[in-house]
């Protein structure tokens, strides 16, 4: 083998692209139906409740001396245990032609195409999946077995959309 000259009067390389963070304009949205529903409907009745214990909470006579900052402290409470239940309407899946950003409760993470295997909804589970390398998986809360219908027009929009990318169909 010979060693190449080195030219210090070449161009510099082209920069690298930088890999994508999240979804383009055209991306298909898509999100459950029935646990954003219960969500929204237990954070209401939880509200209406911690709002009517609080008001009730001076007229009971318990022996204990209620203040209203008593008050407002249930009813602060009450918006935390139903901001809590809110979450479990966050979950949400966007994709497009180069890859796909999964929220569910807490987190987000953007996966390209290239690097799903594919997407699965497992017989008896309760969400469905996209399959990674060395066997792992991440779970897609978005697409949910109780939306039935709708959960498996997803999954078909998510398979659609990840073999075009992959096989350039």
């Amino acid at each position: 083998m010979t060693e190449q000259p080195t030219d210090s009067t070449a161009p510099a390389p082209a920069p690298v692209a930088q890999t994508r963070t999240g979804p383009g304009p055209d991306a298909v949205t898509l999100r459950p139906r029935a646990i954003r529903w219960t969500a929204w409907l237990s954070a209401a009745g939880v509200m209406v409740f911690f709002l009517i214990a609080a008001y009730f909470m001076p007229a009971e006579d318990t022996g204990v001396i209620f203040q209203p900052a008593d008050q407002v402290a249930m009813m602060v409470i009450g918006a935390f245990v139903a901001g809590g239940l809110l979450l479990m309407a966050r979950p949400r899946v966007r994709a497009d032609s180069h890859g796909i950003e999964v929220r569910n409760v807490i987190t987000a993470r953007w996966y390209d195409w290239a690097d799903v295997h594919g997407v699965s909804f497992p017989d008896g589970a309760a969400s469905a999946r996209l399959e990674l390398p060395d066997d792992e998986y991440q779970s897609v809360l978005a697409v949910q077995a109780v939306d039935r219908g709708l959960a498996v027009r997803h999954v078909r929009t998510l398979r659609t959309l990840h073999r075009t990318a992959v096989l350039g169909e």
